[in-house]
């Protein structure tokens, strides 16, 4: 484990460049008109921007000091996992202490939209945590197969499901349900439920992916 935690001292020093950008579309964010986005949902922003250095640029780096792959997967989920929490974390208390501030503007969260919060603050934050794990391993995954001819594979059938499944009613039907249950989910068993479910599966293709990518 002691490899890991440095694995993971080394991924979040590599990760500051997303750190800063979030945090200044964070604090610089601004919307006008009678209904506004929370400035604590651009912190999302730091689940998207983070796998994109973990792949691209900290992999190479790692494998050329001579990282164990496994080491490096098992540091990429710990690295997510506290991202996810501290996104969670700080989004929650701008929805709780901020957000109440913009008395003339309605202030939209996604932990409102999400339904997440129908179940009380602290369930709602574990559930947001566990998407945004979900969404990070899902990145991670996606950008470590595209030197492959199954990530070319996988960039395709996403493309054909949403311009297929988007314009015809009964397949656009299945695709809501789809988001329906990973994201817009009231269920916080269920909801959690999935996300660790996916987390999971997707991890072990990571596994695989990875022991087959080259430098």
């Amino acid at each position: 484990m002691k490899a890991v935690f440095a694995i993971v001292k080394r991924l979040f020093a590599s990760n500051k460049i997303s750190f800063i950008i979030t945090a200044l579309v964070v604090l610089c964010a601004t919307s006008s008109g009678d209904v506004v986005l929370s400035n604590g949902n651009y912190t999302w922003l730091l689940a998207v921007l983070s796998p994109f250095f973990l792949v691209f640029y900290d992999f190479t780096k790692l494998m050329h000091l001579g990282a164990n792959k496994k080491d490096y997967c098992f540091a990429c989920l710990i690295s997510y996992g506290f991202i996810a929490f501290c996104i969670s974390l700080l989004n929650t208390v701008i929805h709780l202490l901020v957000d109440p501030v913009y008395s003339a503007q309605t202030v939209i969260n996604m932990m409102d939209v999400c339904k997440w919060t129908e179940n009380g603050i602290v369930v709602a934050g574990l559930q947001q945590m566990f998407f945004l794990l979900f969404v990070m391993v899902f990145l991670h995954v996606l950008l470590s197969m595209q030197q492959h001819w199954y990530g070319w594979l996988t960039d395709a059938v996403l493309a054909v499901v949403i311009c297929i499944f988007t314009p015809i009613a009964p397949l656009r039907d299945v695709l809501a349900q789809f988001f329906q249950i990973i994201m817009f989910n009231s269920n916080a068993i269920v909801h959690i439920g999935i996300c660790l479910l996916f987390s999971a599966v997707l991890s072990l293709i990571e596994l695989w992916v990875i022991k087959r990518k080259t430098l």
